[in-house]
Protein backbone atom coordinates (compact mmCIF):
# COMPACT_ATOMS: atom_id res chain seq x y z
CA UNK A 1 0.00 0.00 0.00
CA UNK A 2 1.14 3.58 -0.61
CA UNK A 3 0.44 6.19 2.75
CA UNK A 4 0.59 10.00 1.12
CA UNK A 5 0.22 13.02 3.81
CA UNK A 6 -2.79 15.41 3.21
CA UNK A 7 -2.65 18.95 2.89
CA UNK A 8 -3.52 19.07 6.80
CA UNK A 9 -0.87 17.92 9.04
CA UNK A 10 -1.35 14.25 10.65
CA UNK A 11 -3.93 12.94 8.10
CA UNK A 12 -2.85 10.46 5.68
CA UNK A 13 -4.68 8.59 2.27
CA UNK A 14 -3.97 4.88 2.25
CA UNK A 15 -4.22 3.95 -1.23
CA UNK A 16 -3.86 -0.30 -1.26
CA UNK A 17 -2.63 -2.45 -3.95
CA UNK A 18 -5.66 -4.00 -5.75
CA UNK A 19 -4.86 -7.50 -7.36
CA UNK A 20 -7.35 -8.45 -9.59
CA UNK A 21 -8.55 -11.87 -11.25
CA UNK A 22 -11.87 -13.08 -12.79
CA UNK A 23 -13.28 -13.82 -9.34
CA UNK A 24 -12.79 -10.18 -8.13
CA UNK A 25 -10.27 -8.82 -6.99
CA UNK A 26 -8.28 -8.60 -2.89
CA UNK A 27 -6.18 -6.01 -1.30
CA UNK A 28 -4.61 -5.20 1.89
CA UNK A 29 -6.92 -2.09 3.82
CA UNK A 30 -4.72 -1.78 7.01
CA UNK A 31 -1.24 -2.94 7.83
CA UNK A 32 0.12 -1.70 11.05
CA UNK A 33 3.69 -1.54 10.89
CA UNK A 34 3.32 0.40 7.53
CA UNK A 35 0.41 3.07 8.71
CA UNK A 36 2.66 3.57 11.86
CA UNK A 37 5.64 4.54 10.42
CA UNK A 38 3.62 7.22 8.33
CA UNK A 39 1.77 9.16 11.16
CA UNK A 40 4.44 8.16 13.63
CA UNK A 41 3.17 5.79 16.15
CA UNK A 42 1.10 2.46 15.99
CA UNK A 43 -2.57 3.04 14.97
CA UNK A 44 -4.79 0.71 18.22
CA UNK A 45 -8.20 -0.23 16.78
CA UNK A 46 -10.43 -0.34 19.85
CA UNK A 47 -13.63 0.40 18.05
CA UNK A 48 -15.38 -0.03 14.55
CA UNK A 49 -18.06 1.68 13.16
CA UNK A 50 -19.93 1.23 9.93
CA UNK A 51 -22.45 4.35 8.68
CA UNK A 52 -25.19 2.95 6.03
CA UNK A 53 -26.43 6.29 4.27
CA UNK A 54 -28.94 7.03 1.49
CA UNK A 55 -27.63 9.50 -1.41
CA UNK A 56 -27.37 13.50 -0.38
CA UNK A 57 -26.42 12.78 3.12
CA UNK A 58 -24.18 14.92 4.64
CA UNK A 59 -22.44 13.71 7.93
CA UNK A 60 -20.59 15.78 10.20
CA UNK A 61 -17.90 17.64 10.77
CA UNK A 62 -17.61 15.70 13.91
CA UNK A 63 -14.33 15.31 16.29
CA UNK A 64 -13.80 14.36 20.30
CA UNK A 65 -12.85 16.31 22.88
CA UNK A 66 -9.07 15.97 23.77
CA UNK A 67 -8.58 14.28 25.83
CA UNK A 68 -9.82 11.09 25.03
CA UNK A 69 -9.58 12.05 21.24
CA UNK A 70 -10.42 9.66 18.69
CA UNK A 71 -7.59 9.04 15.63
CA UNK A 72 -9.97 7.71 12.84
CA UNK A 73 -9.54 5.33 9.67
CA UNK A 74 -12.25 5.65 7.63
CA UNK A 75 -13.36 3.59 4.00
CA UNK A 76 -16.30 3.55 2.06
CA UNK A 77 -16.66 -0.36 1.03
CA UNK A 78 -20.01 0.26 -0.58
CA UNK A 79 -20.90 2.79 -3.29
CA UNK A 80 -19.32 6.49 -2.78
CA UNK A 81 -18.90 9.58 -0.70
CA UNK A 82 -16.77 13.32 -0.65
CA UNK A 83 -14.73 13.04 2.53
CA UNK A 84 -13.79 15.99 4.14
CA UNK A 85 -11.21 16.70 7.09
CA UNK A 86 -10.66 19.68 8.63
CA UNK A 87 -7.87 20.89 11.32
CA UNK A 88 -10.34 21.61 14.36
CA UNK A 89 -6.96 22.32 16.76
CA UNK A 90 -6.79 25.70 17.70
CA UNK A 91 -3.93 27.53 17.15
CA UNK A 92 -3.12 24.68 14.29
CA UNK A 93 -1.10 26.86 10.79
CA UNK A 94 -3.90 24.91 9.24
CA UNK A 95 -6.78 25.77 11.75
CA UNK A 96 -9.79 25.85 9.82
CA UNK A 97 -8.18 24.40 6.66
CA UNK A 98 -9.60 21.21 4.83
CA UNK A 99 -9.03 18.72 2.73
CA UNK A 100 -11.17 16.45 0.17
CA UNK A 101 -11.11 13.18 -0.67
CA UNK A 102 -13.24 11.02 -3.06
CA UNK A 103 -13.83 7.41 -1.38
CA UNK A 104 -15.10 4.65 -3.09
CA UNK A 105 -15.49 1.08 -3.72
CA UNK A 106 -13.81 1.27 -7.20
CA UNK A 107 -10.42 2.76 -5.49
CA UNK A 108 -10.80 1.38 -2.17
CA UNK A 109 -8.92 4.21 -0.91
CA UNK A 110 -8.89 5.14 3.48
CA UNK A 111 -8.13 8.39 5.04
CA UNK A 112 -6.79 8.57 8.22
CA UNK A 113 -7.17 11.32 10.55
CA UNK A 114 -5.32 11.74 13.62
CA UNK A 115 -7.07 13.13 17.41
CA UNK A 116 -7.94 16.61 16.96
CA UNK A 117 -9.38 16.82 13.44
CA UNK A 118 -12.80 16.81 12.13
CA UNK A 119 -14.21 14.75 9.81
CA UNK A 120 -17.45 14.90 7.32
CA UNK A 121 -18.59 13.18 4.45
CA UNK A 122 -21.26 13.72 1.80
CA UNK A 123 -23.16 10.35 0.26
CA UNK A 124 -22.62 10.54 -3.82
CA UNK A 125 -24.75 7.35 -4.24
CA UNK A 126 -27.55 5.48 -2.38
CA UNK A 127 -26.67 2.98 0.24
CA UNK A 128 -23.24 4.43 0.86
CA UNK A 129 -21.43 2.12 3.53
CA UNK A 130 -18.21 3.29 5.71
CA UNK A 131 -16.15 1.84 7.71
CA UNK A 132 -14.23 3.43 10.65
CA UNK A 133 -11.37 2.02 12.78
CA UNK A 134 -11.20 3.79 16.01
CA UNK A 135 -8.47 4.47 18.53
CA UNK A 136 -11.04 4.61 21.31
CA UNK A 137 -14.36 3.72 22.28
CA UNK A 138 -16.86 5.92 22.08
CA UNK A 139 -17.88 8.17 25.21
CA UNK A 140 -21.14 9.87 25.56
CA UNK A 141 -20.42 13.65 26.09
CA UNK A 142 -17.33 13.61 24.26
CA UNK A 143 -18.20 14.46 20.82
CA UNK A 144 -17.83 17.42 19.42
CA UNK A 145 -20.22 18.82 15.95
CA UNK A 146 -19.00 21.66 13.65
CA UNK A 147 -21.42 22.83 11.11
CA UNK A 148 -20.49 20.99 7.86
CA UNK A 149 -22.63 24.15 5.91
CA UNK A 150 -20.73 26.93 7.78
CA UNK A 151 -19.85 29.71 5.45
CA UNK A 152 -16.74 30.08 6.70
CA UNK A 153 -15.65 26.62 6.41
CA UNK A 154 -16.95 26.60 2.46
CA UNK A 155 -16.65 23.01 2.37
CA UNK A 156 -17.19 21.83 -1.28
CA UNK A 157 -19.89 20.12 -1.44
CA UNK A 158 -21.62 21.50 -4.57
CA UNK A 159 -25.04 20.73 -3.15
CA UNK A 160 -27.49 20.41 -5.85
CA UNK A 161 -30.50 20.20 -3.07
CA UNK A 162 -30.62 20.45 0.52
CA UNK A 163 -28.70 17.26 2.09
CA UNK A 164 -29.94 14.76 4.67
CA UNK A 165 -28.72 15.89 8.24
CA UNK A 166 -29.25 14.86 11.38
CA UNK A 167 -31.22 17.43 13.81
CA UNK A 168 -27.27 17.78 15.58
CA UNK A 169 -25.09 18.76 12.03
CA UNK A 170 -28.42 20.99 11.09
CA UNK A 171 -28.00 22.67 14.57
CA UNK A 172 -24.74 22.60 15.24
CA UNK A 173 -22.65 25.44 16.16
CA UNK A 174 -19.66 27.22 13.43
CA UNK A 175 -15.99 26.50 13.24
CA UNK A 176 -16.03 30.15 14.97
CA UNK A 177 -18.76 29.47 17.38
CA UNK A 178 -17.13 26.22 18.77
CA UNK A 179 -13.89 28.04 19.00
CA UNK A 180 -14.96 30.98 21.35
CA UNK A 181 -16.61 28.52 23.70
CA UNK A 182 -13.90 26.76 24.34
CA UNK A 183 -14.85 23.10 22.82
CA UNK A 184 -11.90 22.90 20.35
CA UNK A 185 -8.82 20.56 21.11
CA UNK A 186 -5.98 22.40 20.98
CA UNK A 187 -2.85 22.50 18.10
CA UNK A 188 -0.79 22.20 21.92
CA UNK A 189 -3.22 19.59 23.15
CA UNK A 190 -2.62 17.38 20.38
CA UNK A 191 1.22 17.37 19.70
CA UNK A 192 1.86 16.77 23.43
CA UNK A 193 -0.79 13.58 22.62
CA UNK A 194 1.51 12.51 19.24
CA UNK A 195 4.44 13.13 21.31
CA UNK A 196 3.31 10.73 24.14
CA UNK A 197 1.97 8.33 21.86
CA UNK A 198 5.62 8.45 19.99
CA UNK A 199 7.13 7.88 23.35
CA UNK A 200 5.06 4.86 24.19
CA UNK A 201 5.13 3.32 20.89
CA UNK A 202 0.59 2.75 21.48
CA UNK A 203 -1.81 3.81 19.34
Amino acid sequence: MYIEPMKIPDAFRVIPERHSDRRGHFYEAFRARELSEAVGHSFSVAQVNCSVSRRNTLRGVHGTVMPPGTAKLATCVRGAVLDVVVDLRTGSPTFGAYDVTELDEATDVSVYLADGLGHAFLTLTEDACVFYLCSAEYQPGTMIEVNPLDPALDLPWNLSEPPLMSDKDRVAPTLAEAAAAGYLPSYKQCQALYRQLRVAGVG
